[in-house]
């Protein structure tokens, strides 16, 4: 069998190639080389091409068998720590920075980085005298082994701490109704379990930035706008048509949604006076005399008799079960709100252990109840 070296440059100290280079040529000194686990005596090996520039093996039918390394036959193989190297140089710019960033010494830093770049046959960094800039297999190849390395630091970080209490703060946003009737009674629950959590409940009806607010992460309802949120989708929420046994005495019980234009109706402030029903979403003009930026407002001001309303159900379920309002027009409501948790997209240092936990609780009872 000839043996011949590849076309690809070696990564490693440039002296131990050429002393393994001369030891070959020369017949002496190397007792075996190992390629891929195999291991050849040097009698058999012929080179062809320059040992120096070169390190992979190949048969006469041009299959690779692996790499000729040093006099002890010891291969190069890339660990999960040279992968962290080079995000940390990506994310740093420099081999320095990388090294200080990950307490480690600037030539180990270096000897991860070409063993990777080795190991794959692929430049992924371009050097200049100032700064490291990935080149552009090394953006793509980032991109997918950096959620890769941060779910591999998640199942370490998990079975490390299996046996330690959750501690810390979250921060948790969600919206002034929902908040309080269903997000907190669920995170107490939480809270009890974990008595070393402490917990900051921000309730708001606006759209707030999680990252300036400082939010772990937050439960909205609606449809979202595009954004660089990481979205957890429970369900969604059922709309109810509602009024008071008071008024639909005295105006009449509704049977079709067109009907609501013979009405009296509750409008929120600011929305345009037209009602959506059914899967297709079909507009139905509506009017009414009291208006009202306040869910909490506009629902009271139909268990008074003021005319009809519309919310979700999870805001009127009490009043309907107290009879203080009925459910009408059931089978022509509107498609469900959309009800998700989001968060922040995190860097190679990902989601805290508490975070996480408190997200898959909040899922798990939320996706359970009716609402």
């Amino acid at each position: 069998m000839t043996l011949r070296f590849g076309t690809r440059r070696i990564g490693h100290d440039p002296r131990l190639v050429e002393r393994d280079r001369r030891a070959i040529e020369r017949g002496q000194g190397l007792r075996d080389v190992c390629c891929a686990g195999i291991r050849f005596r040097h009698e058999k090996l012929q080179v062809v091409g320059s040992p120096f520039t070169t390190h992979h093996i190949y048969d006469d039918n041009a299959r690779r068998y692996g790499y000729i390394i040093s006099f002890f036959g010891r291969m190069t193989v890339a660990s999960i720590a040279d992968y962290a190297v080079f995000l940390a140089v990506l994310d740093e710019g420099s081999l320095t920075s990388a090294a200080t960033r990950l307490g480690r010494s600037l030539q180990s830093v270096s000897r991860s980085l070409a063993r990777l770049e080795d190991d794959l046959g692929v430049e992924l960094v371009s050097r200049t005298t100032r700064r490291l800039n990935p080149t552009q297999a090394g953006l793509e190849f980032s991109d997918r082994i950096r959620l890769a390395l941060t779910t591999i630091d998640a199942a370490r970080e998990d079975l490390l701490a299996s046996n330690r209490r959750l501690a810390g703060t979250i921060r948790v946003g969600t919206s002034s109704l929902f908040g309080p009737e269903y997000v907190t009674p669920v995170l107490s629950q939480f809270l009890t379990r974990n008595p070393e959590i402490d917990l900051e409940l921000v309730l708001s009806d606006e759209r707030v930035d999680l990252v300036a607010e400082k939010l772990d992460f937050a439960v909205r309802i609606g449809n979202l706008p595009d954004s660089n949120l990481r979205i957890r989708r429970l369900g969604g929420l059922s709309w109810a048509v509602f009024a008071s046994p008071v008024y639909l005495a005295a105006h009449g019980r509704p049977e079709h949604p067109e009907e609501l234009s013979r009405h009296e109706c509750v409008l929120r402030a600011g929305d345009d006076d037209r009602w959506a029903f059914g899967g297709d979403g079909k507009r139905i003009e509506v009017h009414g005399r009291f208006r009202s930026e306040s869910a909490a407002a506009r629902n009271a001001a139909v268990a008074s008799g003021f005319g009809i309303g519309i919310a979700p159900l999870w805001q009127v379920r009490r009043l309907i079960d107290q009879g203080i309002v009925e459910q009408i027009l059931v089978g022509h409501e509107p498609p469900p709100i959309p009800l998700q948790i989001v968060w922040p997209k995190r860097g190679t240092g990902g989601m805290p252990r508490r975070v996480r936990a408190a997200i898959e609780f909040l899922v798990a009872r939320l996706s359970a109840q009716r609402i």
